[in-house]
């Protein structure tokens, strides 16, 4: 895998907008933050565009994405918004072009399909983390210390459970493994097309939002029977926003899980915050070794080596 470039204060931060299109309200506010941390965004106009529900065409969406690549003063690239439609931009993006300029590519949700894309092709570390309009525009919005652990070079850190952050076993074991997954949803989509994703010896990290635990469970089983779970190492779930059938249901969807997985004998976490989440979205390195450990309700999720050069 290569690693891009570390992030450093003064850098130029670029702002695409790779599917739905966005608010300039929110945009704005986004950009406000991204001051305070130190960065300068940068973005063009055509941002705005909107073709029915897109960020514009496929031809502005795929430009903008090359250039900010191709751009040597911009050091790292972060999505404005998921929604939809960057599974329009897989056929036509040039993934060379991500390939000779390595750099932090930040998303989730619908970025899922770019993040893997990127990642299975590129062989490029990207980041599965707070998007400028939903998150990085919202007090509260990112976690500051993942953020900086895996943008800035730290050697190895860690996310551990305890009240604070929500992450916690369902399962013992522990693994080492690549980090890899996103919106489970999207990871499902991508099965039997051309750019299927690839997790082969993965801890595979896993969320969504406002799925019921029949439809998690269907897409569970989907991945199963494709032969997308036998050289996993781990799993960890996300914080399954909105992910349940009633609020009278008499189970989990932690009981929903363990069921459909039973039988992959690997260790199991829920609850870690990265992507669709209430607050203080985690900043996940994609392509990185990472090792989990899982031994009642506590849990552990290790990232052994610098995300950046």
């Amino acid at each position: 895998m290569r690693k891009p470039p570390r992030l450093c204060t003064g850098d130029k931060v670029g702002i695409a907008a790779p599917a739905s299109n966005i608010q300039r309200d929110a945009l704005d506010q986004g950009c406000d933050k991204i001051r305070d941390l130190g960065f300068e965004p940068v973005y063009d106009e055509s941002i705005f565009e909107r073709d029915l529900f897109f960020a514009g065409t496929v031809e502005r969406r795929v430009h903008e994405l090359e250039r900010l690549f191709a751009r040597d003063d911009v050091k790292a690239i972060v999505c404005a918004r998921g929604g939809y439609g960057t599974n329009y931009l897989l056929s036509r993006i040039d993934v060379n072009v991500v390939k000779a300029n390595p750099k932090i590519f930040i998303g989730y949700s619908d970025v899922t399909t770019l993040l893997t894309h990127f990642l299975d092709r590129a062989q490029v570390v990207n980041f599965h983390g707070p998007m400028v309009t939903k998150d990085i525009a919202n007090e509260g919005g990112m976690d500051l210390s993942s953020w900086r652990a895996a943008l800035y070079g730290e050697q190895s850190w860690s996310i551990r459970s305890d009240q604070a952050s929500g992450f916690f076993g369902i399962r013992d074991g522990k693994c080492r493994g690549v980090l890899y997954g996103g919106c489970l949803s999207m990871l499902v989509a991508s099965l039997g097309t051309a750019y299927e994703f690839q997790a082969t010896n993965a801890v595979l990290f896993l969320e969504d939002v406002a799925a019921k635990p029949f439809q998690i469970d269907r897409m569970l089983m989907q991945l199963k029977l494709a032969n997308k779970l036998v050289n996993v190492k781990g799993i960890v779930f996300g914080e399954m926003l909105d992910c349940v059938q009633s609020q009278h249901q008499d189970y989990t969807l932690q009981n929903v899980v363990l069921r459909v997985l039973e039988d992959l004998n690997v260790p199991i976490a829920f609850g870690l915050r990265s992507g669709h989440v209430t607050r203080e979205n985690i900043t996940l390195p994609f392509g990185v070794e990472s090792e989990l450990t899982v031994q009642g309700t506590a849990a552990e999720l290790a990232i052994l080596e610098p995300s950046v050069s």
